[in-house]
């Protein structure tokens, strides 16, 4: 096929999805830029097709005209996966105009909703249908359906409902060829060869463009209650997640530990919040959800927290008394990266580790980052109940944020990473790759996982024009870095 100019291109879009629909120059800059401020870019346009056929279209001319495609959805991200780079020859597609709920089939429990669609505007579509979708995180205000199935988002409730993957039973996707697979059947049971689906799931756009999903409802529960405990150490966080899986079974829909910093944070920036504990190593924030009655659950819960405050496994402890008071104590664990954005730029790591292996982790992780960068302050909260941590740095007081991480971000990764995999751990739980740690991927993804996945995008992708320099760099050996193995470490985090 014979390639058109690249400068033609916003033209050609244009003439296909109308003016108002390419932007370019200042009135592109909102999609140029991520959430962390930390990959400015410059785009060749945004396109902002409005459904799967003119995505179909957008990506034919982009073929075309050989420019390279960066699929866009709430632009949320926190690894640089969804901006353009400075070249000025990307091509943004932003899915923000593909934002219709397509359908709701309440006897099969499922949703079909376009990517555009604002993770909340579906979790309130599915509750005014008495319904629940279950995925929960702190952008879902703002947030796509099409970037967290393109990320495999966790969230709050993956401990008893799983990541965005186990929650979508099809897809809608557009090929780099500009060719539409419609997978939309709302089948839990389908055996009819390679699972597709899976493929496009976390594959953060390399693969192709997601376009629309069916996604799994649950009944909503009866009741959920809310409850903070205060914690003496990780060991015991850990202790009191064993005791509330035995007690409460499936009903445990949340648990989340924030340490002292976390919320020392929250109260710095957020003075309005109010903390109802007092102040302590960790805090544990749980919920249950029950099917029976709320007095039921509220037996069930009180019983767990009396318990564990007998043992000492809780100093102490308290109970939502109220929806509003629930969501009180969810805007303190959900307020925490606000406020470490407040407090400034900081180094970031979305890792996930056995739950048995988190405490020794982080006992060596921190005495490890103690003895190389004194001072600096250690922001660790997270996702206990599925092994999830958000375990971040901040830097030393009289250091500016932005030095600090300029100066020191590779050597603090090692150490974490190093610490990270001598545990059995992962260093993207539910972040994503981007082009943040694709490097790192390197270093760490086994040579045959390497190989097969460049593989997988070579098929997939063979122009190399889906979100380039994200995730898997095509043209990389895969031969580990002096001294270090893929998928080991040469020394303990400790």
């Amino acid at each position: 096929m014979d390639v058109a100019p690249l400068d033609a291109l916003p033209a050609a879009l244009r003439a296909a999805l109308g003016p108002a629909h390419v932007l370019t120059g200042t009135d592109a800059a909102a999609y140029e830029q991520d959430w962390r401020q930390r990959w400015p870019g410059r785009a060749l346009a945004v396109a902002r097709p409005g459904s799967a056929e003119e995505v179909a279209t957008v990506l034919r001319l982009a073929a075309r005209h050989g420019a390279s495609v960066v699929p866009q959805g709430g632009n949320t991200g926190l690894v640089g996966g969804g901006v353009p780079d400075d070249s000025g020859r990307q091509l943004v597609l932003s899915l923000g105009r593909m934002n219709r709920i397509r359908a709701i089939d309440a006897a099969n429990l499922t949703m079909t909703a376009e990517a555009g669609c604002v993770l909340q505007a579906l979790q309130e579509a599915a509750a005014s249908q008495g319904l629940l979708f279950p995925l929960s995180l702190a952008a879902e205000g703002s947030c796509s359906i099409g970037g967290n199935l393109a990320t495999n988002a966790g969230g709050t409730q993956v401990l008893r409902y799983g990541n965005a993957r186990e929650l979508c039973l099809g897809l809608e996707v557009v090929t780099a060829q500009g060719e539409l697979w419609n997978g939309l059947a709302g089948l839990r049971k389908d055996n009819t060869g390679y699972d597709l689906r899976d493929l496009f799931i976390g594959s953060e756009g390399t693969l192709g463009v997601i376009t629309a999903a069916t996604l799994k409802l649950h009944p909503q529960p009866v009741a959920t209650l809310t409850a903070l405990a205060a914690c003496p150490s990780l060991e015991a966080c850990v202790a009191l997640l064993m005791q509330a899986r035995a007690r409460l079974g499936a009903g445990l829909t949340g648990f989340e530990v924030m340490n002292r910093l976390s919320l020392a944070l929250v109260a710095r920036h957020f003075p309005q919040l109010a903390q109802p504990l007092p102040d302590a190593p960790w805090t544990v924030l749980l919920e249950q959800s029950d099917g029976e009655s709320e007095a039921h659950a509220r037996s069930l819960f009180e019983g767990l927290l009396e318990a564990a405050i007998e043992d000492g496994t809780v100093l102490d402890a308290v109970v939502a008394e109220s929806l509003a008071q629930s969501r009180g104590l969810w805007h303190l664990r959900e307020s925490i990266p606000l406020a470490q954005a407040a407090e400034g730029t900081n180094i970031k790591h979305d890792i996930a580790l056995p739950v048995s292996a988190i405490p020794v982790f982080v006992a060596a992780t921190d005495a490890a980052l103690a003895r190389a960068f004194p001072g600096a302050a250690l922001v660790n909260f997270g996702h206990l109940g599925d092994g999830n941590l958000h375990y971040n740095l901040q830097a030393p007081p009289g250091m500016p944020a932005a030095e600090f991480l300029a100066r020191h971000e590779s050597a603090v990764n090692h150490i974490v990473y190093d610490g990270v995999m001598a545990h059995g751990g992962s260093i993207s739980a539910e972040h994503g790759i981007g082009q943040l740690k694709r490097d790192e991927l390197v270093q760490r993804k086994s040579p045959v996982a390497l190989a097969l996945m460049r593989s997988i995008k070579q098929a997939l992708d063979p122009q190399g024009l889906l979100n380039p320099g994200r995730v898997i760099d095509v043209s990389a050996t895969t031969a580990p870095a002096a001294g270090r193995s893929p998928g080991t470490s040469p020394r303990s985090a400790g």
